[in-house]
């Protein structure tokens, strides 16, 4: 199985999965691969990088011991209140709603949710805007 991320003449990028690069060949020869949005036969490869296996997926940047730490923690915890408390919660369509706003198609408002690791991949690569909103509890 092969991977490749697709995009048509009208912009739209999309994700599919073939048998083999043979057979996305061959059916892209065919004419049967199309736009998973608008049906448009004009689908070419968008650029992709490669997924390489890495040793230290499963880590996360972290810190200790910093002189300003509970500051720090405490002005998180500010922002998250903030947000939280302020903007509107849009759930798991987040990356939909932001990218909505980004290009216009929505009025402008503060939003929070969730997106998966794609979406987010997939925002940074439209150019929208957005933070990991922290999840700082209060015993850390």
């Amino acid at each position: 199985m092969i991977q490749y991320s697709l995009q048509c003449s009208n912009g739209h990028r999309f994700d599919v999965w073939f048998k083999s690069a043979a057979a996305y060949d061959e059916q892209k020869a065919r004419g049967i691969v199309t736009c998973a949005q608008c049906g448009d036969l004009h689908v070419e490869k968008a650029p992709m990088a490669p997924n390489v296996a890495r040793t230290d997926q499963d880590r996360v940047p972290v810190s200790a011991h910093h002189p300003d730490a509970a500051k720090f923690r405490e002005m998180l915890r500010a922002y998250r209140n903030k947000v939280v408390s302020e903007a509107e919660n849009v759930g798991d369509r987040f990356a939909e709603e932001a990218r909505k706003i980004h290009f216009e198609e929505a009025e402008a408002r503060g939003i929070y949710g969730q997106a998966t690791k794609d979406e987010v991949v997939g925002l940074i690569e439209d150019g929208v805007e957005f933070l990991p909103l922290p999840d700082v509890g209060e015993d850390n």
